[in-house]
């Protein structure tokens, strides 16, 4: 059985009775009114002998699973362009809240990015555009300046507050001469520019290193089955394990990236894309996991592959609140799927799209999404919208580094709970029924009785 010392070197096992004596757990409630949003509870909770018949979420941190990365958005250039052009002292107070470990900062440690242009950045770009006719497989023309303007210098302001932030970027097409339709949607990439396009890829690692930017992963194409945004490319299976294993796997050896390669980047009703290609003994050394979205299929789903291959991780890695959800609805269903059901599914990473919008859901690409809500809408003023507290319930106090732990699931009452590096214990809790329950948290034979109205979520730390 792996244990807390496994993982934490120096743990040491108490007594249970001594080791509840006089704790008490503070946390912190969102509620589907919004009366509350992560408003920290005035009176603690403490621990006691069992004595009541409520309801007992157990936490046991001696069985311990996998270790977590972080949790965040992905930093669009519509996003970048918004926060930029903010006022300098507003920007910087609102890059402290968004990305710092104390205080009211909800500790934001992961961020996805687009290679180039994906449907919520203005215009849409590669970072190798040609004239029609003209192909460039030595990338001469290479450039990163499109982004020089807001996504690059927003980085690098955001890594000032937080430089252990991980990143993970994601292309949405190539350039479009190395694309069999020649345009900016759909088509896919041509045999021949496989070797170019795993060289653009190398070419673009290096260049943000050089801008002080460390990409932690790439995945090689977002959502490799869906063709239809502006940019957007399809990738099949098979077309993606023979650029890893051909291409790109071999390129990053041979230029020494050390950058994670992750597979796939789309939906959860199709695990089979991505255990075709970790089944492939030429592919998988190259593979450090799967990435997923779930807007088809089940978040259980993504739990067989991390049992076929225990060694390679998986990553959530988007979702999106739109222009016509419910606060309430939408805190509910992300909450339940993309904090708690990604973890419980041994997820390192739990992502939600977009970061800002304006009051127009914009800047978007033509063609590109229309209604997806950013967790900030920036306008006159700053807006912070469901997506914000989705992430904050877990960004906030789940730092890079923690563990998750067992704990077991209760009625109406979907969780999930960790051990971070400092040994805080921290408990998830969303009530998904029509009323409020009484519950306890319950560790070896102490309790801490609470009370969560319905459709709220919890987060409780000791």
């Amino acid at each position: 059985m792996l244990t807390l010392a496994t993982f934490f070197p120096g743990a040491r096992s108490q007594d249970p009775a001594k080791k509840t004596k006089g704790r008490n757990i503070r946390y912190w409630v969102t509620s589907p009114d919004q009366a509350s949003l992560l408003q920290q509870q005035k009176t603690p909770l403490y621990f006691h002998p069992k004595q009541d018949t409520f309801p007992s979420i157990k936490v046991d941190s001696r069985q311990v699973y996998q270790s977590i990365d972080g949790f965040g958005f992905t930093l669009t250039g519509g996003s970048a362009g918004l926060i930029n052009a903010l006022a300098p002292k507003t920007k910087k107070e609102l890059l402290r809240e968004l990305f710092g470990k104390s205080g009211n900062s909800i500790g934001i440690s992961y961020l996805r990015i687009s290679i180039a242009a994906s449907d919520l950045s203005a215009t849409v770009f590669s970072y190798d555009d040609l004239p029609d006719g003209e192909t460039d497989t030595l990338l001469a023309r290479f450039s990163l300046s499109k982004d020089t303007t807001d996504l690059i210098p927003l980085l690098q302001e955001i890594l000032s507050v937080d430089p252990g932030i991980k990143i993970l970027a994601t292309p949405w097409s190539p350039p479009v001469w190395m694309k069999d339709n020649n345009q900016s949607m759909g088509g896919h990439l041509l045999p021949q520019y496989y070797d170019a396009y795993a060289r653009y890829i190398v070419k673009y690692i290096r260049a943000m290193q050089a801008k002080g930017i460390t990409i932690n992963a790439i995945t090689p194409q977002n959502e490799p089955l869906n063709g239809n945004n502006n940019p957007s490319m399809v990738m099949t299976a098979e077309e993606q394990g023979a650029f890893i294993k051909n291409n790109l796997g071999p390129a990053f050896r041979q230029a020494g990236i050390t950058t994670k390669i992750i597979l796939y980047d789309h939906n959860c009703d199709r695990p089979d894309y991505p255990l075709s290609i970790l089944k492939d003994p030429a592919a998988n050394p190259f593979i450090d996991g799967s990435a997923f979205h779930l807007y088809a299929g089940d978040i259980s789903a993504i739990a067989p592959i991390h049992d076929q291959f225990p060694d390679k991780h998986l990553y959530f890695t988007e979702q999106w609140t739109g222009s016509k959800g419910s606060f309430q609805g939408d805190l509910t269903w992300h909450t339940k799927n993309v904090i708690i059901g990604s973890m419980r599914n041994w997820c390192r990473v739990a992502l939600e799209w977009n970061l800002a919008n304006d009051p127009d859901f914009g800047p978007h690409t033509p063609g590109g999404c229309t209604e997806c809500k950013g967790a900030l809408t920036i306008g006159s003023t700053i807006s912070r919208n469901v997506a914000y507290y989705i992430i904050a319930h877990a960004s906030k106090f789940v730092p890079a580094g923690s563990r998750r732990i067992e704990t077991n699931l209760v009625g109406k009452l979907p969780n999930v709970a960790f051990i971070t590096p400092s040994k805080q214990k921290v408990l998830i809790v969303l009530n998904e029924g029509n009323a409020a329950i009484d519950f306890n948290i319950q560790e070896d034979q102490q309790v801490a009785k609470t009370r969560l109205p319905a459709g709220a979520v919890a987060t409780y730390v000791w």
